[in-house]
């Protein structure tokens, strides 16, 4: 019986054997989106049209990734439909994973205040996302595939609501929104734009419990949203 170089290599105890992938061999586009490029572009094409309570629906029932697996409800946002102001975060935490409500622990608690100290309430003109509808695990970090996956609800919902004014809530929500790698600090005091909205960026509620000695940056954040929001609006007029 011939021996070949995998037998040597286990017998020494250094498999599994790990090789490099021919290029032939490596994932498509397609492969990371969980399926073919028509079918994306087809799922991707009947979000667009879905209706307010049928995109909702339609979170509920979404089986494009793996959070499916593991979360408990899903989140799809809550507020009004016509908001002037829309606040966008990462991810559900495990408050929000059980109520089906985004925001609705400590840091949703804090934010609720941030909005009174602008005379705003929750579902009152504001209008409350995440960029993912399903909690990760553990609240760790999304991965590229489940973004990709629920990004078609989030810009629905920005097409539907169409608010004057996006506040992206952290560095994973400004960074997917904007298509960057920076740090909230570098992108403070600034107005971006998303899909033909004025963005602005501040930090997050959570990374606020525990910084507290930011708030004050962030006061100053929104202060600066509430000036751009009137601007936009003056424009318009």
């Amino acid at each position: 019986m011939s021996v070949t170089r995998d037998d040597v290599l286990r017998e020494l105890k250094l498999a599994p054997v790990w090789r490099l992938r021919r290029a032939d061999d490596a994932p498509t586009a397609a492969d990371r989106d969980g399926g073919s490029d028509g079918e994306t572009d087809a799922r991707h094409a009947r979000i667009a049209t879905l209706a307010f309570d049928a995109l909702v629906a339609d979170i509920a029932e979404c089986r494009a990734c793996g959070l499916s697996a593991t979360r408990r409800r899903t989140v799809p946002g809550v507020g009004a439909r016509d908001a002037a102001w829309m606040f966008v975060g990462e991810a559900p935490g495990a408050d929000e994973d059980a109520q089906g409500e985004p925001f609705v622990g400590a840091a949703g608690q804090l934010l609720d205040n941030m909005l009174a100290a602008l005379g705003l309430a929750r579902g009152d003109g504001v209008f409350i996302a995440n960029v993912l509808k399903c909690r990760p695990p553990n609240n760790r970090t999304p991965e590229p595939l489940e973004v990709a996956a629920c990004r078609p609800y989030l810009d629905r919902q920005i097409e539907f609501v169409a608010p004057d004014l996006i506040v992206a809530l952290g560095k994973s929500a400004a960074c997917t929104l904007l298509g960057v790698d920076a740090s909230v600090a570098s992108l403070r005091n600034r107005v971006h734009r998303y899909r033909g909205k004025a963005l602005i960026v501040t930090y997050h509620p959570a990374y606020l419990l525990r910084t507290p000695i930011d708030k004050a940056k962030v006061w100053e954040d929104l202060l600066f949203a509430r000036r751009t929001l009137r601007d936009v609006v003056s424009a318009r007029a």
